[in-house]
């Protein structure tokens, strides 16, 4: 991996936790707690979600087979990173991946993304020179190299500020 590849994937994991954070800056916990449906989610369990699903991709990006990996591709890249910012197809997140009242405010929540966020940076960091021997498997996406997963962590981060903004102006911003 190029210099510039590995703070280019460090660059778009920061930018998609500033997102994220903007996102919720100044929200109350009252209104994080607010749904704008029955089958939508408060800005906490937005928030929950993101910090589990990222807890358990990092986890899998450290336990991964470091051979087998699809081979780099800037344009398959590309595609993906599309893929999951893109909030016009839904998707449903599996059970376990689901919100389940971990948190009770949105500073704890935020703090939970943030702490795994800060984690994967590192991760990216710190394995940059093997990232795309990574293998591993996005049960939407399927096989993937670590820089593809580092995508998609730091793309599902934007698709739910995303998430998040559609659902403070049907509940109110503060």
């Amino acid at each position: 991996m190029a210099p510039e590849e590995r703070s280019e994937i460090v660059q778009k994991l920061e930018s998609s936790r500033r997102e994220l954070n903007a996102a919720v800056e100044s929200i109350t916990d009252a209104a994080g707690s607010v749904k704008p449906g029955a089958d939508r989610w408060s800005v906490l369990e937005c928030l929950e979600h993101i910090a589990l699903v990222e807890e358990r991709f990092l986890k899998r990006l450290q336990e991964a087979e470091r051979k087998g990996a699809p081979h780099s591709d800037r344009r398959r890249e590309d595609e993906l990173a599309a893929m999951v910012t893109n909030r016009s197809q839904p998707a449903q997140a599996p059970e376990p991946a689901r919100p389940a009242g971990r948190f009770t405010n949105v500073a704890d929540a935020l703090k939970a993304f943030n702490e795994v966020r800060t984690r994967t940076i590192r991760f990216a960091e710190d394995h940059a020179a093997e990232l795309y021997s990574i293998a591993g498997e996005h049960p939407r996406f399927g096989p993937r190299n670590g820089v593809e997963l580092l995508l998609i962590i730091a793309g599902h981060a934007q698709r739910h500020a995303e998430q998040i903004r559609e659902v403070r102006a049907a509940v109110g911003n503060s």
